[in-house]
């Protein structure tokens, strides 16, 4: 038996949706207010910083602490490579030398004469924000990020899992109360957000994952296959971070639960038509729904 929520999710077929796209740290805004943009649009982008490798000099060369920088053949703020020598020891009258090498590219931060250890900061980490929606850039916050608004169809879900992606709807179960089966799947759901009907099986999800469907929007959704799928159970921490190839929102809950005919005949009628969806869930406090937006 399956177990419904109906904690007033928003069904309707007109609505403007406005997002914010915020960058995490502070960077470059790409976008001017006005601007059209589709779900792929770069509207921000920034450099997060590399990760920091430590390297214990002193250990590897049997030094003590203080004589590590001067045999250092880096200095703090210089460009290493990965395998590069960056110290260097000589021993016994200068017959033996013993060296340090790089684990990883990046940049020298720090050469400490106390614990004699280096720290190398990883390469930047290019991140880019995208409009995740097809419509106007109606404010922009310096460095920072902007908003994105568009009038469209607006279905909420009551849980998902997969971040921001988008598709073509594709319609294929005969209505709501259809089981979507992996039968129902094949090499034209490429690319497309599947809807099916009352449930979806983990076979069902793998074949849409492999023919390369970008999203699944059902009824309800069984916890143990949910379970199998993911590998691990979820408990209750937020979604939309799993990189499982594919987004899926589930409308109703969890168990074999018919979608509702609402939800499936507004789905039915905007097929063709591109949707954006997101998974990400929350339950606690500052509740996040997984949504379908339909531009």
């Amino acid at each position: 038996m399956g177990h419904a929520y109906t904690p007033g999710l928003k069904v309707t077929e007109k609505l403007l949706v406005t997002k914010k796209r915020i960058l995490p740290l502070k960077g470059e805004v790409l976008v001017k207010v006005g601007d059209k943009v589709t779900p792929d649009t770069v509207v921000a982008r920034t450099n997060l910083p590399g990760n920091v490798e430590p390297i214990n000099i002193a250990n590897i060369l049997g030094l003590p602490p203080e004589d590590v920088p001067e045999h250092m053949l880096k200095k703090e703020g210089e460009k290493v490579k990965e395998n590069e020598v960056i110290a260097r020891s000589k021993t016994f009258f200068g017959l033996f030398s013993s060296e340090c090498k790089s684990k990883s590219e990046g940049t020298i931060e720090s050469i400490s004469s106390i614990t004699g250890q280096v720290l190398i900061r990883g390469n930047p980490i290019p991140v880019e924000i995208k409009a995740y929606l097809e419509g106007e850039v109606v404010e922009v916050f310096p460095k920072e990020g902007v908003s994105v608004s568009t009038w469209g169809s607006f279905i909420q879900g009551i849980f998902g899992i997969g971040g921001e992606t988008h598709g073509e709807i594709k319609i294929v179960t005969r209505d709501n109360t259809e089981v979507l089966t992996d039968s129902l799947i094949d090499k034209e759901c490429a690319g497309k957000v599947i809807v099916g009907g009352s449930l979806v099986t983990s076979p069902a999800i793998k074949k849409a994952v492999s023919v390369g469907a970008k999203g699944i929007v059902i009824g309800g959704f069984d916890d143990k296959d949910l379970r199998e799928f993911l590998g691990y159970d979820l408990g209750v921490a937020i979604t939309g971070s799993e990189e499982l190839g594919i987004t899926l929102v589930v409308t109703e809950g969890f168990g074999q639960i018919n979608m509702a005919e609402r939800t499936f005949e507004l789905l039915k009628s905007k097929q063709g038509k591109m949707a954006c969806i997101n998974g990400a869930t929350q339950i606690r406090a500052g509740v996040i729904r997984p949504e379908v937006v339909i531009p």
